[in-house]
């Protein structure tokens, strides 16, 4: 086990240092936006070019790597997103910020998908799980310390730019100075919608909803922050604080979602996360500690849902699709981020600042809705019947490739011929 953790610890090195420029530029731009006056609405298109750009990416990503190899795929795409993070602190212009982040969420897709591939080659079945929670929790810590990164300089010069910049740059060292083999090319990656709603409704409409609410949270948070009046470093930790809220509330909701049928605890946890942003909203708290309790509920509520819809349909689908299956929800979700911060922009934009959190309550609501009127039209599995919850990072932090490394998907792939077959319509 030891060897084998070593033997990744590059890879993970290097995840850490692309997630960490991912948060610090990701929240860096809106923050900087806010800064010079940008419209709303343009600043919510920078996350919805993005979003598009990393949907893109985890679909025609395998393409490229395919054709030039890992390596040489890897160094293209690093230093594309570090030319364009020094790029945005020159290029001061929205225009030019939403046309570069689709370049960037392509980019982005790709680098991710292949350190993805590389873990998952250098698995075994003892260290896999292991492996796949050091991976979660580096994602997330680096995420977390990017945005915190902000408070360390001047919104309104270069440097962070820059930061960020050397941070990608960073990222690229680990795996282009290892020695180890590249791995197998990367699986294409399929959305196939029809399929998805037949194996579950809630999942497939629900996460598209989970998908509009935290692609408007994630995206115009922080511009909610500044036209609010918050200083920098409280934006930072509202980011941040909804971020490990939402990684704490997982495994507990998880546990009760194993036990519960996961419907009532999708619709519990969606009218939780509604509730906390029509308080947002009602209340407009500006003094610290409420806004972070407030955001923190929020957060709590809104991250656990992702992981818990994907439980679900795989509740519903043969285990061994468990990858396939995933993989098509988490690119649904991508479309979601889509459309929240199109959807969210115009509405601050009309409303106010604290409007964003009625967009994403209106989303939470309808998932709580849906949630309930499916649980009265196809009975609940028996506990007995359901696979066991299984962690994932929530959003589109991670592509399909991360699906590969979970435990769940190795042991579906061990034993197939053993696997219990796909519900009959009739079952459903």
């Amino acid at each position: 086990m030891r060897n084998n953790l070593v033997s990744v610890f590059a890879l993970l090195l290097g995840t850490l240092f692309l997630f960490l420029g991912n948060g610090l530029h990701g929240l860096l731009l809106p923050v900087r936006g806010a800064f010079e006056g940008y419209p709303t609405t343009l600043l919510g298109l920078i996350g919805t070019s993005w979003a598009s750009g990393f949907v893109l990416g985890c679909l025609l990503a395998p393409k490229v790597v395919k054709r030039i190899g890992h390596v040489r795929a890897f160094s293209g795409f690093a230093s594309l997103i570090a030319i364009i993070a020094l790029l945005t602190g020159i290029l001061v212009d929205p225009f030019w910020w939403v046309a570069l982040r689709a370049v960037t969420g392509f980019s982005i897709a790709g680098t991710s998908m292949i350190i993805e591939s590389w873990l998952n080659e250098r698995a075994t079945n003892e260290s896999r799980g292991v492996i796949f929670s050091l991976y979660i929790a580096i994602t997330l810590f680096g995420v977390v310390g990017g945005q915190m990164m902000v408070t360390l300089g001047d919104i309104g010069t270069p440097i962070l730019f820059m930061v960020a910049g050397i941070l990608y740059c960073l990222a690229m060292l680990p795996t282009t100075l290892s020695t180890a083999a590249s791995p197998q090319p990367l699986k294409q990656v399929s959305l196939d919608i029809p399929t998805l709603f037949r194996t579950s409704p809630v999942a497939c409409v629900g996460i598209v909803l989970i998908g509009i609410a935290n692609g408007a949270f994630g995206t115009l948070g922080a511009v909610f922050g500044a036209e609010a009046g918050l200083a920098s470093s409280t934006i930072a930790m509202m980011m941040s604080v909804t971020i490990f809220a939402g990684a704490v509330m997982q495994l507990p909701a998880g546990r009760v979602s194993d036990r519960v049928d996961r419907r009532y605890v999708l619709a519990a946890l969606s009218a939780l996360a509604a509730l906390a942003g029509l308080m947002m909203f009602m209340l407009q708290p500006v003094s610290v500690i409420p806004l972070l309790v407030v955001t923190a509920i929020y957060g709590a509520a809104a991250n656990a849902l992702y992981p818990i819809a994907v439980s679900h349909a795989n509740d519903f689908a043969s285990p061994e699709d468990f990858v396939k299956v995933s993989g098509g929800l988490l690119l649904l979700y991508g479309v979601g981020t889509i459309i929240g911060p199109t959807l969210g922009g115009p509405v601050m934009t009309s409303v106010g600042p604290y409007s964003l959190f009625v967009v994403t309550s209106a989303s939470h609501l309808l998932i709580t809705a849906y949630a309930i009127f499916r649980s009265r039209r196809r009975a609940a599995l028996p506990a007995s019947a359901r696979e066991t919850y299984t962690t994932i990072n929530p959003g589109t932090l991670t592509t399909p490739e991360s699906l590969r490394m979970s435990p769940r998907a190795s042991q579906a792939a061990a034993a197939p011929e053993t696997a219990p077959q796909a519900m009959t319509e009739e079952e459903r």
